[in-house]
C-alpha cells in the first residue's frame, strides 16, 4: 500500500515538475532584443484581375529598438524585376508575435504599403511574416498570399 501511494505521489510530482518548467523558463521578445540586421526571402503571388502572378524576392531589413525598419529588396513580380527600399514601423509582443508596416519606393516614388503578421523565433534570430494586406498609393487593395522568411545577419560588431 505504502509503495503504491509513493509510486503514485512520485509519478504526480514528475508530472507538474514538466509542466512547471516551461513556465518558469518562458522567454518574453522585446524591441530591444529583436533588433538586428536581417537577410530574407519573399515568395507568393499578387492576385492581378483574375489570375495569381509569382512574385519572389531578397533582400536586407535593419530593425531598430525603437520600433523602425529600414532595407533594401530585388523582387520579381510575373517576371517584371525591381529594386526597391522600404521603411516602416515594427511592433512585437512579449509572445513573440507583432505586426510590421512597410513602405515600399523604387526611384523615390512609393510604390505600395504592406501589412506584415510576424512571428520571431530561435530565439529572436529568425522571423516568418505573411503578408496581411498590399495597398496601392491610389488606394487599392490586391489581394496577395505572400510569406517571408528572415534570419539575422551576423556582423563583426555582434548584431
Amino acid at each position: 500500500m505504502k509503495r503504491t501511494i509513493f509510486s503514485s505521489l512520485g509519478g504526480a510530482l514528475f508530472l507538474a515538475s514538466l509542466l512547471i518548467a516551461p513556465v518558469a523558463n518562458a522567454r518574453s521578445c522585446s524591441l530591444t532584443d529583436s533588433a538586428g540586421n536581417y537577410g530574407f526571402t519573399l515568395t507568393g503571388v499578387v492576385i492581378l484581375g483574375t489570375a495569381p502572378v509569382p512574385i519572389a524576392a531578397v533582400g536586407r531589413a535593419a530593425l531598430d529598438a525603437t520600433g523602425n525598419v529600414t532595407g533594401t529588396e530585388s523582387r520579381s513580380v510575373g517576371g517584371g524585376f525591381a529594386d526597391e527600399t522600404f521603411t516602416g514601423t515594427y511592433g512585437v509582443n512579449p509572445d513573440c508575435t507583432g505586426t510590421a508596416t512597410l513602405n515600399f519606393y523604387e526611384s523615390g516614388q512609393l510604390v505600395r504599403t504592406s501589412i506584415l503578421s510576424i512571428l520571431f523565433d530561435n530565439n529572436e534570430r529568425e522571423i516568418r511574416m505573411v503578408q496581411k494586406s498590399l495597398q496601392l498609393p491610389n488606394g487599392a487593395f490586391l489581394p496577395v498570399v505572400i510569406t517571408v522568411e528572415a534570419r539575422r545577419i551576423f556582423t563583426e560588431d555582434g548584431d
